[in-house]
């Protein structure tokens, strides 16, 4: 009986391999056959099942055969989207475009140009990411929006453009933060205030301003004496800046502090000074401090022009 039954699973396991290599063999016989029109309907077919991979594979080989018949339109426009389906958007953004420039009179024309855009949309990167593809999504949404103003897909472009600036508001205030995190003061407080400057409206407003106020402080607090009155003073001003902003704000107390320690800072910073000048060593230490500076400026020269193309 035992024997019975593995000749039965040997027969079922041949018949299987026999109807899958049919199968299989009748597509690719369907595949390199000349019956264009039998190859479309079966592409369709594979299309409306959803077998999109099997469907592109028949599309790209009629698209050529097909150029310039009434088909046409019909196949560059599944084609497009079995690229979208699979999620290929890089394929699909331009062949939506390229049917919307071939087909400009067709009632798909409109939502091939909006297909477009959206697929720049969905390859748009998270915050962290080059946003290249964000910026370009920003364009072709608002080109659409432009071609067609009275479109509902229009209102739901606005929408996603939107989304796409908030994502560079995140890109500019991760950048900047970065500078901070780095101990790179000068850096976050030109980084932040360029991004107060892009985006006015930002929801990391509060939080940037108040960075700035820090950076500032620590970016005087370790600048040589010299240097730190202009310094201080400048954390000052951005403390009154602050302050008349955000006059409820939960930094506040920070910010009274920053701005407490700086004008004590600039009063140090007088006495220090006050001092090395009666020993005659103020313009020594200026001059030695200069140096240090221009030789660290040397050396970060140097390490870019090392790191260089030739």
């Amino acid at each position: 009986m035992f024997k019975k039954q593995r000749a039965i699973i040997a027969g079922l396991f041949v018949a299987i391999i026999l109807v899958t290599g049919s199968c299989k063999s009748s597509y690719e016989k369907l595949k390199e056959s000349n019956d264009r029109a039998k190859q479309y309907q079966q592409a369709i077919k594979f299309y409306n099942k959803k077998d999109y991979s099997r469907a592109l594979e028949l599309f790209e080989l009629l698209t050529p055969k097909y150029r310039g018949h009434g088909e046409a339109e019909e196949l560059f426009f599944y084609y497009a989207y079995a690229n979208y389906y699979l999620k290929d958007y890089t394929s699909a953004r331009y062949h939506f475009k390229n049917f919307a420039d071939m087909y400009p009179a067709s009632n798909r024309s409109e939502e091939c140009r909006y297909m477009s855009a959206y697929c720049y949309y969905l390859d748009s990167p998270n915050p962290t990411l080059d946003q290249e593809n964000t910026t370009k999504a920003i364009e072709t949404l608002q080109l659409f929006i432009n071609l067609y103003p009275k479109s509902e897909r229009s209102v739901e472009a606005g929408k996603l453009i939107q989304n796409l600036r908030d994502k560079l508001e995140t890109k500019a205030y991760l950048a900047s933060k970065l500078y901070f995190d780095m101990g790179d003061y000068l850096s976050a407080v030109m980084s932040f205030n360029n991004a107060l400057r892009d985006y006015p409206d930002t929801k990391y407003g509060e939080e940037m301003e108040y960075l700035i106020v820090n950076a500032q402080y620590m970016y005087a607090k370790n600048s040589a004496e010299y240097r730190q009155e202009d310094r201080f003073t400048q954390t000052i001003t951005f403390a009154d800046q602050f302050n008349e902003k955000f006059p409820e704000s939960k930094y506040k107390g920070d910010v009274a502090d920053f701005r407490k320690n700086s004008e004590r800072g600039i009063e140090n910073a007088k006495r220090v000074l006050a001092a090395l000048a009666a020993e005659g060593k103020l313009a020594k230490k200026i001059a030695k401090d200069s140096t240090r500076s221009t030789g660290q400026q040397q050396s970060i020269t140097d390490k870019q022009n090392q790191k260089s193309p030739q």
